[in-house]
C-alpha cells in the first residue's frame, strides 16, 4: 500500500490525496497553550508548524508538550511553539511504500508525518495509527486471495 492509499482512506474530497484544507497549521509564535487548545478542540495528536501553510516549519506533538510541561512547568504554556517544536521535520511522498513509513515512524519514536510533493509543499499528514490500518487492510486482503486460492475460489 501506497501513502497516496492511506491519505485517500482518510478523505472524500474530489482528489482524495490531496486535501490541503484538511491540515491542521498553526505559526511558529503561537503560544503553546493555545497550541494546546488547539489540539484537545480538534481531537488531533500533532499540529504542523508553518509560517506558510503550505510547508512544514516544524511539528508539535501533544507529546511535546507533556514533556515540556514536566521540564519547565506551567510557564511554559506562554512561551512560542518554535522553542519547543521539532525542527527536523521528517516527510514522506505520495509515492513512497506505507510499510517503509510505519517503520521509519517506528524507529524514530514519532507518530505523525507531512506527506508533501516534489517541492516540498504539504498534501496531508499520515499519522501511525493510518499506516497500522492499512498495513491490516493489506494482510487481510492477502489472507482472503490465499483462502481462496487454498479452496480453490
Amino acid at each position: 500500500m501506497l501513502v497516496r492509499q492511506l491519505l485517500s482512506m482518510k478523505s472524500d474530497s474530489a482528489k482524495p490525496w490531496i486535501d490541503p484544507s484538511l491540515i491542521v497549521t498553526i505559526l511558529p509564535d503561537t503560544t503553546m497553550g493555545d497550541a494546546a487548545r488547539l489540539l484537545a478542540e480538534k481531537r488531533i495528536g500533532a499540529v504542523v508548524v508553518s509560517t506558510d501553510g503550505k510547508r512544514p516549519d516544524g511539528i508539535l506533538s501533544e507529546r511535546d508538550i507533556v514533556r515540556q510541561l514536566g521540564k519547565h512547568g506551567a510557564e511554559m504554556l506562554s512561551h512560542p511553539v518554535s522553542e519547543f517544536m521539532t525542527k527536523a521535520v521528517q516527510t514522506c511522498t505520495t509515492g513512497e511504500d506505507a510499510l517503509t513509513i510505519l517503520e521509519r515512524m517506528t524507529a524514530g519514536r514519532f507518530r505523525h508525518m507531512p506527506v508533501v510533493d516534489e517541492q516540498g509543499e504539504m498534501l496531508g499528514v499520515i499519522s501511525i495509527g493510518d499506516a497500522v490500518s492499512g498495513r491490516l487492510k493489506e494482510l487481510a486482503a492477502e489472507k482472503e486471495a490465499l483462502t481462496g486460492m487454498i479452496m480453490g475460489a
